[in-house]
């Protein structure tokens, strides 16, 4: 300390006296500083923790805003971000070639850049996406003790004044100070993430292998390989060599219904005609791939990982595919990891239908234990009672002596011997016999049981005995009765299934869905009563199984209109979906139905349908002598409101931004305007769906759904001109685009009457 001491003694005789001590301050806080980097990383295990404490460290002594230390990924050629102060929190992944960061770590060089939008290298998008304002950037190369870069390291905004030279030489021996660091932690968090891999996998195996039931094994299998590659769906596909096509019952997200194709087309075809995997980054890049399916499903394909499963013969017996790797396209090492799990699964399959084969033989013990919670009795060769369980004594309401060893025929008898009658066929047959929803008199009491008698036979085929199994049904009729009355049987029986109480009123998310025949009036008039009963039970018919097939709710009709619901009274995670799914349905079966009723000469019918999210109040509404089950709130209304607005717009489908952004599939789509609507003072930005339509219905749709979006931005710019010709673009590729056609008329009526500065492009809805 004798050398720092002694430049601070008394020198009155020398004028620097005071600049030097400064520098000797800065300097002792220069080494204070180094020293506290060292320490600190010191006192950290994981990598997280040494980027958050550097970056903290780097961003509080320059005094800037915001901090980022970009490392660089070998696998994926990108350079990443764990650590950022301010708004984003989220890993951040750029490639290492791309904006200010890529530029220093491609060439080495530091940067102090003043003014970073006047910079071509800048990259804007993190602005945009987090409304965070980059004036000045610091940024320097993060390089080991042989010199290779590793990353970068950035400041923004300095909060007094510019970056200044000493504030880079600083940030350099910071970072440079943590490097040693920064490289341990890397390593131990990759030989940790390897060996949790490897541990991972170890376990799997062992499901795999103590697990001989196909269906949870396949399940279990592809849950892993979605988790362990990080992917967001897998699928496995088996031959069916009687058909030649490759089908699947399993999918991480898919709907439990099975998928067939042909076994030589597609991406999967291709991988099991030739036995080889396939890996690809982009999926619509690459002419093997069927888009179909995503257009069918809503989902959004964006890389494939598919490697064939081979048996231990050395066949291909089917295939195993993984889609969409979050973060980056597929690894070798991801292939490697994937051929290891077809190697177990073809073994598992092997043993799983041998398990079937012995399950077979022994259904008369699944089917006894499966059906516990219900009554179960069995009889011996005698045609006596030998067991009953707890079950069957509470709904018989008997002790054990009162109907253990007694004749069937006795204890079954009078009101109840329709019982001995079943089990009678059963041990002249020695086939099962059902009984549903039948009468059972137990004293005084009616109750109302399914029934299920079936023969107990030896391995060698001989007759042991019957079992009888009775489920009450009693509660569960009378509720489903109750409930017939107020909605369709399959809601009443999913109301019931879950559990659900919703006789009473409750505020739930629900998505409304309105629709409305075009021109109704006119149609009426030309077909007269009787024949537009005809064509309004015929129309009901087709739209309401659309709802139904999404287990929607139909509320009610109004006239020619149609009231129903997705959310309740059972609510799903995709409710939205299933509305817009039930839309783009309803228009499709309509202009098939249209196709024949044109050519029998009959008028064809044309609709608007209307889908608003919002939160309504359901319950059993109306008077003690007639009750619905309904909704009601502003949700509805808004949903009503936008049916209407589908002739302003030329529009079939319009939805809300509350629908919208609950949408987890991808459709074609397109914002139209953002209204207020009547009885309303908030603007809502309104969406028209498309999926509905063909190339023939509308050309080259995707063009113009882009000239229509840039129309609007410039139309919202109030850049009249320029609006006007790319809604002019859209009408040249299909001028039947009504909504083009409207906006060519205001950029007219703006053109000649402008609105001012504080236009601020809402549309006020005039009508209902």
């Amino acid at each position: 300390m004798n050398a720092v001491d002694q430049p601070l003694e008394p020198a009155p005789a020398k004028k620097k006296t005071p600049e030097r001590d400064q520098e000797g301050r800065r300097r002792l806080r220069h080494l204070e500083l180094l020293l506290e980097v060292t320490r600190r990383m010191a006192s950290y295990g994981t990598l997280d923790e040494v980027l958050q404490a550097l970056v903290e460290m780097t961003t509080t002594e320059l005094n800037a805003e915001r901090g980022s230390l970009f490392l660089n990924d070998p696998d994926t050629n990108e350079l990443y971000s764990r650590v950022a102060q301010g708004n984003i929190q989220r890993e951040i992944r750029i490639l290492n070639t791309s904006g200010i960061a890529g530029y220093v770590y491609t060439a080495g060089e530091a940067l102090i850049i003043a003014d970073a939008y006047a910079d071509d290298r800048f990259n804007r998008s993190i602005d945009e996406q987090t409304g965070f304002t980059t004036r000045n950037i610091l940024c320097v190369p993060i390089k080991t003790v042989k010199g290779e870069i590793i990353g970068v390291a950035q400041t923004l905004n300095k909060r007094s004044g510019k970056f200044t030279r000493h504030d880079l030489n600083l940030l350099e021996a910071m970072t440079s100070q943590g490097t040693l660091a920064l490289q341990s932690a890397q390593f131990i968090e990759r030989m940790q993430a390897i060996r949790r891999q490897e541990m991972e996998f170890i376990d799997v195996v062992s499901e795999v292998t103590a697990d001989i039931k196909l269906g949870s094994l396949l399940q279990k299998v592809m849950g892993e390989a979605t988790r362990l590659l990080n992917a967001e769906r897998s699928t496995l596909f088996l031959n069916d060599e009687k058909t030649s096509e490759l089908w699947s019952e399993v999918g991480q997200g898919l709907e439990s219904v099975q998928i067939r194709l042909p076994n030589h087309l597609g991406i999967a075809g291709a991988v099991f005609s030739s036995g080889k995997a396939i890996n690809i980054p982009y999926a619509y890049a690459d002419l093997r791939f069927n888009p179909a399916f995503d257009k069918k499903t809503g989902y959004f394909t964006r890389s494939i990982l598919c490697v064939p499963i081979v048996n231990k013969h050395g066949k291909v017996i089917g295939v195993t595919q993984v889609l969409n790797k979050r973060g980056g396209p597929f690894t070798g090492e991801d292939e490697s990891r994937l051929r290891a799990f077809t190697a177990q699964i073809s073994i598992a399959l092997e043993n799983a239908k041998l398990f079937a084969d012995v399950q077979n033989m022994k259904n008369y013990n699944e089917a006894m234990l499966e059906s516990m919670s219900n009554a179960v009795i069995t009889l011996d060769e005698s045609e006596k009672i030998a067991t009953c369980n707890a079950a069957g004594l509470r709904i018989l309401k008997v002790t054990p002596a009162q109907i253990l060893h007694q004749p069937a025929v006795d204890f079954f008898s009078g009101s109840n011997a329709w019982i001995q009658e079943k089990l009678k066929r059963v041990g002249e047959t020695q086939t099962t016999e059902l009984a549903m929803e039948a009468e059972l008199m137990v004293g005084e009491d009616k109750l109302s049981v399914n029934l299920t008698a079936l023969p107990l036979l030896s391995a060698e085929k001989k007759r042991l005995g019957s079992m009888l199994m009775l489920e009450d049904i009693s509660n569960e009729k009378r509720m489903r009765s109750t409930m017939s009355r107020l909605m369709d049987p399959g809601i009443a029986d999913q109301m019931l299934a879950g559990g659900v109480d919703a006789l009473g009123g409750k505020n739930v998310m629900a998505t409304v869905l309105f629709s409305d025949i075009r021109g109704f009036t006119t149609i009426t008039e030309q077909l007269g009563a009787q024949g537009t009963v005809a064509l309004l039970n015929e129309y009901f018919t087709l739209m309401v199984d659309c709802i139904q097939r999404e287990e929607g709710m139909l509320d009610k009709f109004i006239g020619d209109a149609i009231m129903a619901a997705f959310g309740i009274p059972v609510g799903h995670d995709d409710d939205a979906d299933r509305s817009v799914r039930t839309a783009i349905a309803m228009i499709r079966e309509l202009w098939n139905w249209n196709k024949g009723r044109v050519s029998e000469g009959k008028l064809p019918v044309d609709i608007g349908v209307g889908l608003n999210s919002d939160n309504v109040v359901s319950g059993t509404i109306g008077s003690k002598k007639r009750m619905d089950y309904t909704i009601i709130g502003d949700g509805v209304n808004l949903a009503a409101r936008l049916e209407s607005a589908c002739k302003q717009y030329g529009a079939h489908i319009l939805i809300s931004e509350f629908t919208y952004k609950q949408l987890r599939g991808t459709y074609y789509s397109r914002e139209l305007d953002l209204v207020v609507v009547k009885g309303k003072t908030k603007p809502v930005a309104i969406y028209e769906i498309l999926d509905y339509h063909t190339e023939e219905s509308y050309p080259q749709m995707i063009d113009a759904l882009r000239h229509f979006k840039s129309g609007l931005v410039k139309y919202r710019q109030q850049k009249w001109h320029d609006a006007k010709g790319e809604f002019g673009e859209v009408l040249a590729l299909n001028d039947h685009d009504k909504s083009a056609k409207l906006y060519i008329e205001r950029c007219d009526h703006f053109i000649a009457n402008p609105p001012g500065d504080d236009w601020d492009g809402i549309w006020v809805m005039e009508s209902k």
